[in-house]
């Protein structure tokens, strides 16, 4: 090994995995070895969207051969709840009353998961039928909300419209998103001595994993431990819904005795699991003839399903990325979470920053072509910063220098100018396949916003051979976030990365962690990791100072090395001296974001620790005669800060970018009238493939961004901010379309109908 190769901080290596991802060697919870006396759980699920349920009969299950037990609501020994605190119960299995079409109602157990699975087939519950409320319309107009609605307001919206020389109204929706990962929902939970409970879980969040199972078996959360080494996709879908797999998994093993694993089959896990929040728009602008945008009046209605879950969350982002970068003076938008009879939306990578910065996306497009100009023009005008204000209306600054970077370095790289005339010259000369050139200038705030989850926590040994140990609460799902915590531990002992032993996250190692998501993984567990690593670097700099007889200031650790002066041991050989000596070298970090605090009555506050920004530009081929379209050239600047690794960063930028691809032109879930989800997998849900990344796709790291000193090694998040830069796809089809309207996903339909409007 050679011991001077870069592997810290700023090192483009690979993640951690990768190497056994491709090999197939990469173990997941369904590859473990199976643990003996192995049961199989199965999920009976609810037929119907609304009725009233009776209770439910299970015997025909427990007359199935191999069948070792059937749960219902009233079998849980702790609470039937799988709600956060302080929010309305939710029910674990259904009680009384069905909400969703593929609600649980019971769980099976039996010797085979073929036998557990025909088992829950042959339970018929019994329900009355009530209609169904199953458009988020009905729902918002019934003025049938989840909670309050969020109301961020400055100014005087509705005296500054009235007075606005021009104005202008508009209304659209944004589908959901079905997170699709590869590995689905998964749990094996395993019983142990005295009531304690090994559960290994494909989660974001481990903690929750574990109170809930803690709650459902009306136990101390210190007899649940919870571990997961890898995940095969999140995106947000397991950031709460694998709360409830678990804790089912975890009920019947306790009932059993045995350990019990219960997995989700594809067509299940779409129908019992949340989704990413379909959006109502509805909005009114004033402006003037210069382009200036005086004054907004906006609700976006959120479809949240039929409980809270994280809606509370996704409603605060989309109200405060509402404006996104656009400057208005008197401003009111309205955020609601709708009751619908669906199944209870949840988090999705962005989690409502997405579908937040579509708004003056379609402000500014329908501005622009009242004006007679472009989209890009409207947004200049107004953009935050320069001669406009930098302050968002909930009380945070954007950098606007930074900003026009971000949009000057991607336009000019894109060559905007050239290509928007070639694009015209194009259409000129078809009727039939027409181009499109879109934009869009994103800032996105980094930070969860409950202000609670903003921590984290990390433990590191060194032992006496120089080797390292390392823990912490985020978890690893293909984004590349061990790699990028054992970089920084790396950085701080000065030790090639490879000295550095990743380790499952745990909860009886780190407690009471956040969850890997909202774009936080690195900054606050990094931090963590850092912080403790930091803390056994000053144990071992006093021991060698000691040694040598100089000040610890003097102590530098480089390549495997520590020097001082003249003086000079291998790391390992210090290592051995601390033992020695008595030093300790394990510490635990802990890490909370500074500064930031939010007044959820007043919708002020500065919620975001920074704002990471990006440009995107897209170049669209249309054909008018079917709606197909092509996704030609994608031009990305990103800002990563000081990125800790630039290949996985770059990965997550492209991954991002596809993914928010997929939402705004080919992901449509469809219920029919009935409430019963009919895309339940790959034939009738279209996900992108291979072939709609686009043959060009030039992404670049935003170079000598201005790197702050509070975040972890001066670097930036960049998990969810690029998803959003795909949202220039949308302005270059509504380009080459001619269209005023048009709604998302644009599928072929919506865009042949696009179309077809706006020829007349």
């Amino acid at each position: 090994m050679d011991a001077t190769r870069h592997t810290g901080p700023g090192a483009s290596l690979r993640q951690d995995s990768a190497l056994k991802h491709a090999t197939g060697e990469a173990r997941f919870a369904d590859d473990l070895p199976m643990p003996p006396a192995l049961l199989h759980a199965a999920l009976v699920l609810s037929p119907v969207a609304h009725g009233r349920l009776a209770p439910i009969d299970l015997s025909p299950a427990l007359a199935l051969p191999g069948v070792v037990a059937a749960i219902g609501p009233g079998d849980i020994p702790g609470r039937n709840d799988i709600a956060q605190p302080r929010r309305a119960p939710e029910h674990m299995l259904a009680e009384g009353l069905v909400e969703y079409w593929g609600q649980p109602l019971a769980v099976v157990v039996a010797e085979t998961r073929d036998a557990a699975l025909a088992a829950a087939a042959a339970v018929r519950p019994v329900i009355e039928p009530l209609r169904p409320v199953l458009s988020v319309e009905e729902a918002l107009d019934a003025g049938a909300f989840l909670f309050p609605p969020m109301v961020m307001a400055r100014g005087d919206a509705a005296s500054a419209l009235a007075a606005a020389p021009r104005r202008i109204s508009g209304t659209f929706r944004a589908g959901g998103q079905e997170h699709f990962y590869l590995e689905g929902q998964v749990a094996l939970a395993i019983p142990g001595e005295d009531g304690d409970l090994t559960i290994h879980s494909s989660t974001q969040n481990p903690t929750e994993v574990q109170v809930m199972a803690a709650r459902v078996l009306g136990c101390d959360q210190n007899r649940v431990a919870v571990q997961v080494r890898r995940l095969g996709g999140g995106f947000g879908g397991k950031e709460s819904n694998a709360s409830w797999v678990a804790a089912c998994a975890a009920v019947a093993a306790q009932r059993t005795g045995r350990p019990v694993k219960l997995r989700l089959g594809r067509k299940q896990d779409i129908a019992a699991t949340g989704k990413r929040h379909p959006f109502l728009y509805r909005w009114s602008a004033g402006f003037d003839d210069t382009g200036r945008i005086l004054a907004l009046e906006a609700t976006m209605a959120a479809d949240g399903g039929h409980s809270v879950d994280l809606s509370g969350g996704v409603v605060f982002r989309s109200v405060t990325h509402g404006l996104n970068v656009i400057d208005v003076p008197d401003v009111t938008i309205t955020g609601v979470a709708c009751k619908t009879n669906t199944v209870s939306n949840t988090a999705f990578r962005g989690f409502g920053g997405p579908q937040g910065v579509l708004l003056m996306e379609d402000v500014t497009h329908h501005v622009a072509r009242a004006l007679g100009t472009t989209q890009e023009a409207v947004r200049e005008r107004n953009l935050a910063g320069g001669g406009n204000d930098a302050v968002t209306p909930y009380g945070q600054a954007l950098e606007g220098d930074l900003l026009r970077r971000v949009w000057a370095e991607c336009r000019d790289g894109a060559e905007w100018d050239r290509r928007r005339a070639e694009v015209d010259a194009f259409n000129a000369r078809n009727e039939v396949v027409r181009r499109g050139l879109g934009s869009f200038l994103l800032a996105f705030g980094i930070s969860f916003g409950i202000m609670s989850m903003n921590q984290a926590g990390a433990l590191v040994h060194v032992y006496e051979d120089g080797s390292i140990r390392l823990n912490h609460g985020g978890t690893e799902m293909g984004q590349g976030l061990f790699i990028k915590v054992a970089q920084v531990v790396a950085g701080v002992f000065g030790v090639p990365v490879e000295r550095v032993r990743i380790t499952a996250t745990s909860t009886a190692e780190v407690p009471n962690t956040a969850p890997t998501a909202a774009s936080t993984g690195t900054d606050l567990n990094g931090w963590a990791a850092q912080i403790a690593a930091t803390t056994i670097r000053t144990r071992m700099a006093e021991q060698a100072a000691a040694d040598w007889g100089v000040v610890p200031e003097e102590v530098r650790f480089e390549e495997d090395e520590v020097f001082a002066g003249n003086h000079r041991i291998g790391f390992g050989e210090l290592a051995h001296r601390c033992v020695a000596n008595r030093v300790s070298l394990s510490q635990t970090g802990f890490y909370k974001t500074p500064g930031i605090h939010w007044d959820p009555a007043a919708m002020k506050g500065e919620p975001f620790f920074y704002f990471s920004y990006g440009a995107a530009i897209a170049e669209v081929q249309l054909d008018l005669l079917t709606g197909e379209h092509r996704l030609l050239r994608a031009d990305l600047v990103q800002d990563c800060g000081r990125s800790l690794n630039p290949s996985v960063d770059r990965g997550q930028i492209e991954g991002a970018f596809v993914q928010g691809l997929g939402w705004l032109t080919c992901e449509e879930l469809w219920w029919d009238a009935e409430g019963r989800l009919r895309t339940l997998g790959p034939s009738t849900y279209k996900i992108p493939g291979s072939r709609d990344v686009p043959p060009v796709f030039n992404v670049r790291l935003l170079e000598g961004a201005p790197a702050r000193a509070d975040t972890i090694f001066r670097s930036k998040a960049v998990g969810e901010p690029p998803l959003m830069l795909a949202t220039a796809v949308w302005n270059a089809l509504r380009d080459a379309a001619g269209a005023d309207r048009l709604d998302l996903p644009a599928t072929p339909e919506r865009l042949l109908m696009a179309a077809r409007a706006a020829q007349g």
